[in-house]
């Protein structure tokens, strides 16, 4: 699994001596691998990078024996997409290795579903560490790491996850070939790319009427992942309650994943959503973001949406 991957061989790419320079919104996983490597670590405010690379090491000021810097393409409990082409390019002026967690990005944004890299425009070359997991958009499970023949070899040789733990199993690595032949559309049909234009759609849609509706959604457009702010912790239970009432399972993140009073509801769409069903979804959530006091921001008025271009022929009865 994504988990493994990252808390496991973070230890094996950098150690004492070294710098581990981390985005303030990474995953758990990529925390505690940081910690378990004797590195020292810097986090830095998301998207913000270069002031904590220039320091060198504390006391002495000397370089760094090695600076990797992590970041993910998607944030998992955000939505937010990384600023890769910058902290490529930072890393690039200093001299740093570029960690890419793609567990959310890979299969599900960029034109062909090649990840954040397509999406934004920056070669794969000049991500030197870039990890997945098999377990989203590929439907199986385990991780991956992908970068250059030499460190693939030396993983080989040092990554303890690779050399005591069990392989997947056939089934399951024959799921995750099928599901990239899809996706890239080596399969031959077009599926791949429908399923990737429904996701971007889907995604956009759920996004822009739970906006309408008043609603605190973090992340950007194109994004698959949509928390809805919840803040008040005694809300995370009710909201919940009140979908689920309804026959609608919501997904409620609170502390410790993240902190105390910004508690959540984290929407992920699929490209096998229908229309139909996430109409459905967005009426549930409404009322019960009703009932619970969950919408921050003033509805957005009927007249205005039919302005903006609101044109839809599916009409929101709430």
């Amino acid at each position: 699994m994504g988990y493994l991957t990252n808390s496991a061989i973070i230890s094996v790419l950098i150690g004492k001596g070294g710098l581990i320079i981390s985005d303030s919104l990474n995953h758990t996983s990529i925390i505690n691998g940081a910690r378990g490597s004797g590195a020292t670590i810097r986090v830095f405010q998301h998207n913000i990078l270069k002031e904590h690379i220039i320091e060198g090491q504390p006391r002495t000021h000397r370089p760094w024996k090695k600076i990797i810097v992590v970041v993910e393409g998607i944030y998992s409990m955000e939505g937010e997409i990384c600023d890769l082409p910058e902290i490529v390019s930072v890393c690039s002026e200093y001299k740093a290795y570029v960690y890419l967690d793609e567990a959310h990005s890979i299969g599900a944004i960029g034109k062909t579903g090649r990840g954040v890299c397509e999406l934004l425009g920056v070669d794969t070359t000049e991500v030197d560490i870039m990890m997945g997991t098999f377990t989203k958009s590929l439907g199986s499970c385990g991780g991956y790491i992908a970068g250059s023949k030499d460190l693939v070899q030396y993983l080989k040789q040092h990554y303890p996850a690779h050399l005591y733990a069990t392989s997947i199993s056939t089934p399951a690595a024959q799921q995750v070939i099928s599901a990239i032949k899809v996706i890239f559309g080596v399969d031959g049909s077009n599926r791949g790319e429908l399923k990737l234009a429904r996701i971007r759609e889907n995604s956009n849609f759920f996004r822009a009427e739970l906006q309408k509706m008043g609603f605190k959604v973090l992340g950007v457009y194109d994004s698959p992942i949509m928390p809805i702010m919840l803040y008040n912790p005694a809300k995370i239970a009710a909201f919940s309650r009140e979908c689920l009432r309804e026959n609608l399972a919501i997904v409620v993140v609170s502390f410790p994943p993240i902190p105390l009073l910004l508690a959540r509801a984290r929407i992920c769409n699929s490209a096998s959503h229908l229309r139909e069903d996430l109409i459905k979804a967005l009426q549930v959530i409404s009322r019960a973001g009703d009932l619970t006091g969950i919408k921050y921001f003033t509805a957005a008025p009927k007249k205005q949406e039919e302005k903006n271009g609101n044109t839809s022929k599916f009409k929101l009865r709430i």
